[in-house]
This record gives C-alpha cells, sequence and structure tokens, in this order.
C-alpha cells in the first residue's frame, strides 16, 4: 500500500504541474474555487477543541451532504454530549450551510485537507480525531491512508454508487480496491449500493448497508394537534405551495385559478420562501380576484380562497393537512427545497425540473408517484388536476410517500450504534 500511495502522489504532484497555469486562471476567475485554500493547504488552528475530550470528525462536500449529515449531527451532539464535533466541507456553500445549521452544535466548522500528505498530516496532528465519518462516496487515497497509519478509524457514511458511476469505478477497481479496504467501515444506502462497492473491491465485511440519512426527518405534531390545525383552518382540499420564490408565485397561482374553475372547493396555502417578499406576493393574490386571507391575522378557508402563509416555523406542519404540494425553488435557478418534509405525512409533491439541491431524493421519488417533475405552468396544472381528479392515482401516490420512509428509516440510528461500538470513543 505504500508503494501505491507513494505512485498515486508521484502522479497527483506531476498533474498538478501541468494543470498549474488551468488551475490559477480558474482561482482568478471563479472565487468560489479560492474558498478555504490555505486551511486546505494544512493552515488548521483548532482553538475551541478540548483536548481532553475524544473527538469526532465527520466531512460534507457541500450543501446536499450537509444537509444530509445534520440529523445525524444533532443526533452524535445528544449522545456524546462532551465529544468534540469537527464539520468539514469541501464547498464554500457547505460551509454556509453549515454553519447557518450547524454552528450552534458543533465545536468548530473547516474545511477538508486537499489529499495532499502535509495539508492532511497538518489536519490529523491538529484535530486529534478519533474517529472520522465521511459522507456518501468520497474516495481520498491519502487521507485514508495516513489516518489508517495514524490508527484513526474512517467510515463511509450514507455511501452510495449510481449505476452510471458504477461502470468508471469498476474499469478501475485495481486502483480503489486497496483504497476501500482501509476504511474501517464503508455504510452504504441501499442493498444495490452496497452490492457494487463489493462489486469494486470492498471486503464485504466492511461494507453494510445503512439506510439513507436524508429519510430520517420526523413528523412534528401529534394527531391531536392536527385535529385542532384542521378545525382552526377549516380547509376543504388544500394545496400548499411551499417556499416560492420570485416569478414561481405567478405560475402556481396562474394554475390554481384555472383549476378553481372546476373544482370550485379547492383551497390553497401560499408560503413565500423570505419574508420580505409577503407584500409583493400578497399584490399578486390580490389580483387573481380570488378571497384571501393571512395565516397572522388567524384566518382560515371558511370565507377564503388563498391563505399566506406569512408566520415562521409552521410549513412544516401545515403538510399535515394539505393534500398535496408544489415544492417551491424548482422554476427558478435556486435548485428546489426540501419535498420530504410534504412526502413524511404521507403526501405527494409536484416540483419544477430544477432540484439540484436535492437530485439524489427526487431520484427516488420519481421512480414512484411520491413526487412529479414538471417544465412548464401548464404542465403543473395537469398534473394537479390528476391528483384532484383522480382517486385510485392520488392514493396510490400517498401510499408511495408513505413507503418511501418506510424503506429508508432507521439510518440515524444504525450510524450511532456504529459510533456507540467503537472502542476509541
Amino acid at each position: 500500500m505504500f508503494l501505491f500511495c507513494l505512485l498515486y502522489n508521484i502522479v497527483l504532484t506531476i498533474s498538478a504541474i501541468i494543470l498549474l497555469p488551468v488551475i490559477l486562471i480558474a482561482f482568478l476567475i471563479k472565487p468560489k474555487l479560492r474558498a478555504g485554500f490555505f486551511k486546505k493547504l494544512g493552515f488548521y488552528n483548532f482553538k475551541k477543541l478540548n483536548r481532553n475530550k475524544k473527538t469526532i470528525v465527520f466531512h460534507a462536500v457541500s450543501v446536499g451532504e450537509t444537509n444530509a449529515l445534520e440529523a445525524l449531527i444533532k443526533r452524535t451532539r445528544n449522545e456524546f454530549p462532551d465529544a468534540n464535533i469537527i464539520l468539514t466541507t469541501t464547498t464554500r456553500t457547505g460551509q454556509e450551510i453549515a454553519h447557518k445549521k450547524l454552528k450552534d452544535t458543533v465545536t468548530e466548522i473547516t474545511y477538508f485537507p486537499y489529499d495532499l500528505a502535509f495539508s492532511i498530516l497538518s489536519f490529523l496532528k491538529n484535530a486529534k480525531p478519533d474517529v472520522i465519518l465521511i459522507a456518501e462516496t468520497e474516495i481520498w487515497p491519502d487521507f485514508v491512508y495516513i489516518s489508517n497509519k495514524m490508527n484513526i478509524p474512517v467510515y463511509i457514511v450514507n455511501g452510495r454508487i449510481s449505476p452510471h458511476s458504477y461502470n468508471g469505478y469498476k474499469k478501475f477497481s485495481f486502483f480503489f480496491k486497496p483504497v476501500l479496504n482501509l476504511y474501517k467501515g464503508i455504510l452504504m444506502q441501499t442493498e444495490a449500493d452496497a452490492q457494487r462497492i463489493r462489486d469494486i473491491g470492498a471486503n464485504t465485511d466492511k461494507v453494510e448497508c445503512m439506510g439513507n440519512l436524508k429519510f430520517d426527518i420526523n413528523q412534528n405534531i401529534d394527531e391531536k394537534a392536527i385535529e385542532e390545525l384542521k378545525e382552526e383552518l377549516q380547509p376543504s382540499r388544500l394545496i400548499i405551495a411551499a417556499s416560492t420564490h420570485k416569478g414561481e408565485d405567478e405560475i402556481i397561482l396562474k394554475a390554481f385559478t384555472d383549476i378553481k374553475k372546476e373544482f370550485p372547493d379547492t383551497k390553497m396555502m401560499i408560503a413565500p420562501r423570505h419574508p420580505e417578499r409577503y407584500a409583493q406576493v400578497e399584490e399578486l393574490i390580490k389580483n387573481t380576484g380570488l378571497q384571501y386571507g393571512k395565516r397572522s391575522a388567524k384566518d382560515n378557508f371558511s370565507s377564503n380562497d388563498i391563505i399566506m402563509l406569512d408566520t415562521m416555523g409552521e410549513l412544516m406542519k401545515m403538510f399535515s393537512v394539505c393534500d398535496f404540494a408544489f415544492i417551491g425553488g424548482s422554476f427558478s435557478t435556486t435548485g428546489g427545497h426540501n419535498p420530504l418534509e410534504a412526502n413524511i405525512w404521507g403526501k405527494p409533491v409536484i416540483s419544477g425540473d430544477c432540484v439540484f439541491n436535492f437530485k439524489d431524493i427526487y431520484a427516488y421519488l420519481t421512480k414512484t408517484k411520491a413526487a412529479t417533475l414538471v417544465t412548464t405552468g401548464e404542465e403543473l396544472k395537469t398534473e394537479m388536476k390528476k391528483l384532484l381528479s383522480d382517486r385510485t392515482y392520488y392514493e396510490a401516490a400517498c401510499a408511495d410517500a408513505l413507503k418511501i420512509f418506510e424503506e429508508n428509516r432507521g439510518a440515524v440510528d444504525f450510524v450511532i450504534n456504529v459510533l456507540k461500538n467503537n472502542t476509541r470513543l
């Protein structure tokens, strides 16, 4: 393995020298590529760590992986309250979401080192981790080799390999096999993912199926509270337009206005993503000519067709009383928002086709009727009509939404048990 890593470093160094002009130009024209450059080189200084405590490192490449790790990291803090927790990302956007969601949970947030020996050694000597968990299928030969030599266990968690990626990995299995077998454990999302990584060369004893972390969310109110919410809102058939962005409100309001002509008992709750847009969205609602109210005024659907959700922290519980939801940020360049917050209630979702923030989740959901992607307002209206008019189709979509969670739940518990059984913690 030493000779393998030596060869890898030689190839990496030569490639870096050859590509240096391209790298420098890329750094100049794309500032986001420079994010964390000096830390990634190895200039780490962890001032908040308690050196008398155990240290757990989580690595998430970018936004999607950080979101996936959120519930696991919070649970880890509860289970290991005295431990240092370091969260690393590769991208600037990953850092931003990490600070937004987890700054009060973890001890340090920083960048993951480049896969160069001096960068890795600096990180490991400064962090002194007792265990490292790397989200999804991030394979860094030098990092796992040096960690292994320092007796630091490294795990892949929430691992996945698509059929397309598998073909590429398989061609270079001679390269990946020795690297994969340096990991303490390789915890994959599905049995199919587990089999693919075994085929690439991972030891069967190291590979387990853990489920998908992104599906480990919970309903946030009970049945009694749901009934009280229904009594308060008095909805009939309710569509929620969730986390809408500029340009999307017009699309969903046009579709809803047309649908009202055919399904007059249908109601809509629209929840703009940003509070500063409330006045603008209210004007758009007013222009529909439909009766509307506001959640902040405690209005209900007894005399209103549309209610704007202009309060904070209530959206997820509102999904419990809707029939289905449109998830915003998907007709814009935002990349979509989390459809699982509606699916957890057994409610199908419709989204535009720009959902790169949750592309792996939608890949699961769109194999079933739990979610549908549309490209235009007309397609949106067609799918909404189908859910409203075809009871068999609607019930199948609801059942698919719940089934997704039944098949994937339990991933957080699985990883926590792995940590509890690790002798270094």
